[in-house]
């Protein structure tokens, strides 16, 4: 079978029409949560658990939907040299751990697809590092670089891209995060994939959920007959 990604920025339905997919389309379906979120996710690690726990309890506060702020990233460049040692070794700790997480989702991911099954991603670590570790500025870490070559060169792309898109005043109305400027700036760093996936479609998502879930599964199941399917 295939693999289906869902992104856009927080707001646009990504859970939502993903969720409904799975119990909805006419042929086997999985969904799976490929963000960075842990209270999202239904398959974690144990040391990502352990991480969480250790930063609840610390009072940090807990990982979004997806990467940081680009303007968060940079910061670091100017902290005191001991506390950017000890950011470095924080960074390769949790870089091992993130790359083991993901490797460990797709694994997950390539045991739907041999039952048989498309897998629905609700977001993807591809799309979702694209503008930050992949493409990103030339101030990007060490640790960003490393795991952009990764995503870049290793990991597998989803077979479709499905770009959940929305003005961002609408996406800021529906969940109150973030910003509008920031919600725009993330919809221009999807938008930069286009070219890289052969199979990139960009969906009205500021409609109804119903219409918007009806015409996902339509697409999906015209990429499914055809790769061969039966049509439905």
């Amino acid at each position: 079978m295939f693999t289906v990604a869902l992104i856009g920025p927080d707001g646009s339905g990504k859970t939502t029409v993903g969720r409904r997919l799975r119990e909805q389309l006419p042929i086997p379906a999985q969904y799976l949560y490929m963000g960075v979120n842990p209270q999202a996710s239904t398959h974690l690690l144990p040391t990502t658990r352990l991480a969480q726990k250790l930063r609840r309890a610390l009072g940090r506060q807990r990982d979004a939907g997806g990467p940081r702020e680009k303007s968060r990233a940079v910061e670091n460049a100017h902290k005191p040299l001991p506390r950017r040692i000890l950011k470095s070794v924080k960074s390769s700790l949790s870089l091992s751990n993130r790359l083991a997480e993901e490797w460990y989702r797709q694994m997950v991911a390539w045991h739907h697809l041999r039952r048989r099954h498309v897998v629905i991603f609700d977001r993807h670590f591809f799309p979702d590092y694209y503008a930050y570790d992949i493409a990103g500025e030339a101030t990007r870490s060490l640790t960003q670089r490393i795991h952009g070559f990764v995503l870049n060169h290793l990991y597998p792309r989803p077979d479709v891209i499905i770009f959940l898109d929305a003005p961002a005043e609408v996406l800021f109305a529906r969940k109150g995060e973030g910003t509008v400027e920031l919600l725009e700036q993330r919809r221009g760093d999807y938008l930069q994939m286009q070219d890289l996936v052969k199979h990139f479609e960009v969906v009205d998502a500021s409609r109804d959920v119903d219409a918007v879930v009806q015409d996902v599964s339509q697409r999906i199941l015209r990429f499914y007959e055809a790769q061969g399917g039966p049509p439905r």
